[in-house]
């Protein structure tokens, strides 16, 4: 007797989309503020997912690995902004 697996289907997001999500959002509501919240977790998830997705090649998720630093460098760009205008960070 065969049993048939049935292929569970995955959305695979758009590198275009992951963009970073508003940290301050992410801090809020905590009682503690961690170093370990990231608002660029949907694009490093992305990107883990597109090298799981392809065998580990690089080549293949290099879109994604360039949506991943793009959405770290406006996050740190935000945060260093709000900084300098004396805003909250946390």
């Amino acid at each position: 007797m065969a049993v048939e697996k049935e292929e569970t289907k995955t959305t695979v997001p758009n590198p275009e989309d992951l963009k970073p999500l508003d940290y301050k959002e992410q801090f809020s509501g905590r009682e503690v503020t961690s170093r370990f919240i990231d608002p660029c977790a949907a694009a490093s998830k992305a990107s883990m997912d597109c090298l799981n997705r392809n065998n580990y090649d690089r080549d293949a998720c290099l879109d994604y690995f360039q949506a991943y630093r793009d959405c770290k460098k406006t996050w740190i760009k935000q945060r260093k902004e709000d900084r300098r205008a004396g805003r909250p960070t946390s």
